[in-house]
């Protein structure tokens, strides 16, 4: 599995009250707090003038709420991927990240009726075939989604992506290169 060579920018949804209690949201369907809010309307005109051409988002309530703000100072067309939504996290919901998220991020533990970070992995390269198209595209998701994508673009997938930051994402000489706006 790998990319299409097709540069992009990610962005990670605003803040949420369990991005802000160190919680695992998965699959729940959580909107943004005041702080998160904020941070998408920061992230606005970072992004405008950057050439980006649409938008593709999850369609998780953070995910949606975070593009609606940001799309506020870019003006362009949105499609909704579910292809992009969080992991299942099944039986961690809601739980601490630590200490089953690092095993889980390396393969050697899955929670209870969750995805597998394998089973992640093979949905969201799915997802990208689908999507990525030059332009540049927009893609609004979460922080599990940029884990993988930073693992099919061969970088560390350790490391927490921050919460409505832009980031370009580019395929360079020596591989793929990862910035802040």
């Amino acid at each position: 599995m790998s990319l299409p060579q097709i540069p992009f920018w990610f962005l990670r949804h605003g803040e949420t009250d369990y991005n802000a209690a160190g919680l695992s949201q998965g699959a729940l369907d959580i909107s943004l707090n005041a702080t998160g809010r904020a941070q998408a309307a920061a992230a606005g005109p970072l992004l405008a003038g950057q050439g980006i051409t649409s938008i593709v988002s999850s369609p998780m309530q953070r995910t949606r709420e975070t593009t609606d703000i940001v799309n506020g100072f870019l003006r362009l067309p949105v499609q909704y991927e579910p292809d992009l939504r969080e992991v299942i996290f099944g039986g961690m919901e809601g739980k601490p990240l630590l200490p089953w998220f690092p095993e889980w991020l390396e393969g050697r533990y899955t929670p209870p009726n969750a995805e597998s970070f394998a089973q992640v992995l093979t949905r969201i390269d799915h997802a990208m075939e689908k999507i990525l198209t030059p332009g540049p595209l927009l893609i609004v998701a979460h922080g599990g989604v940029f884990r993988a994508l930073r693992d099919l673009m061969n970088l560390p997938k350790q490391g927490l992506t921050p919460n409505a930051e832009p980031l370009y994402c580019a395929p360079g000489d020596t591989g793929w290169q990862v910035t802040a706006a």
